[in-house]
């Protein structure tokens, strides 16, 4: 197999790194018009091209991956349909292009695969499968509070937060991490009815969104949420807990932290869901690798015709929908 990697950027360059690990024989070219990114990714296995059509006229591919900026997304993606090549996408915050590609992708008969990272950790499958089975055996409703946050500059230490997406109102900081966490939230508790927000800016980053939300959330199966989101926390926090009358889970982010707590015993009861954990020393350890790689094996499946993908452009509309309401508030 022969995949083009859109985007040699650090996402890309982990998505080419992991989908070797799961296809040792797989070939990985890389598109980016950043000729140092190029001269790197060709010391890593990738042979790096400037421009899509340069990769295409040498190259017989099977598939691509759009790894660039939230808000370039939607041109890369026609032009990689109409090129015949099946696509993944990372995160797109916005729903640009989306009815277009949708009708392509469908023309060509195309996988058209969306990136939800969050989907694929097994914490909040596990969060998702508890919660649900409590409501169902016994009738009652839970709610939750969630808090996620990190200091903006902290998210690439290696480059100046204005330089990259997260410095853009429509793809910032705040409203990535909606993007990131409100499908495994929907997936897991229902769609929205009722939305509060309350909002501000309490830092010195010089952005032009705010930096700081606090949103209940009332779901259509009546559970409830509370959720607090900021890129001002010095620490990167990711800290959830879900209760109600006979149920009580706690997760900070990582696979070590999360908690069922026991009635009987009245002691927090560690659930392993992992029996091994890939971890890049560059990020926090809120970012676990394993999703990632479950995500491309998922991906990989979708072109074999043996899988289906855990979420797509319709679910992600929703949850764009779901995004501007909380930012229109």
């Amino acid at each position: 197999m022969t995949i083009l990697i859109v985007g040699l950027g650090s996402m890309g360059k982990r998505r080419a790194r992991l989908s070797k690990g799961l296809c040792p024989e797989i070939t990985i070219l890389g598109v980016d018009s950043n000729p140092d990114r190029r001269q790197e990714a060709a010391g890593q296995g990738i042979t790096p091209y400037p421009d899509i059509p340069a990769a295409l006229a040498e190259n017989q591919v099977d598939a691509a991956l759009v790894c660039t900026a939230p808000i370039t997304h939607a041109p890369i993606i026609t032009q990689l349909l109409e090129a015949g090549l099946p696509v993944f996408t990372e995160l797109n915050l916005v729903k640009d292009g989306y009815e277009k590609n949708l009708a392509l992708a469908g023309e060509k008969g195309l996988p058209l695969f969306l990136s939800s990272t969050m989907l694929y950790r097994k914490e909040t499958q596990y969060i998702k499968a508890r919660a649900q089975e409590f409501m169902a055996s016994t009738g009652k409703k839970v709610n939750y509070i969630y808090h996620i946050g990190q200091y903006l500059p902290d998210w690439h230490p290696w480059e100046n937060y204005k330089n990259f997406f997260v410095g853009d109102k429509r793809t910032g900081g705040v409203r990535e991490i909606f993007g990131i966490d409100l499908p495994w939230l929907l997936d897991a508790f229902g769609p929205v009815e009722k939305v509060h927000v309350e909002k501000d800016k309490i830092s010195a980053l010089e952005v032009d969104y705010p930096d700081s939300y606090f949103i209940t959330l009332r779901h259509k199966g009546g559970v409830k949420g509370v959720l607090a989101v900021d890129v001002v926390s010095p620490k990167a926090v990711r800290n959830f807990e879900c209760f109600g009358e006979g149920i009580h889970l706690f997760w900070e982010g990582n696979p070590k932290s999360l908690y069922d707590f026991d009635h009987d015993s009245g002691e927090k009861r560690p659930v392993d869901t992992y029996t091994a954990v890939e971890q890049d020393s560059r990020y926090s350890d809120n970012i676990v690798e394993n999703a990632y790689v479950d995500e491309l094996d998922n991906f990989f499946g979708v072109l074999a015709g043996t899988q289906q993908p855990r979420y797509s452009f319709e679910k992600d509309l929703e949850t764009i929908a779901l995004i501007e309401t909380i930012e229109e508030e």
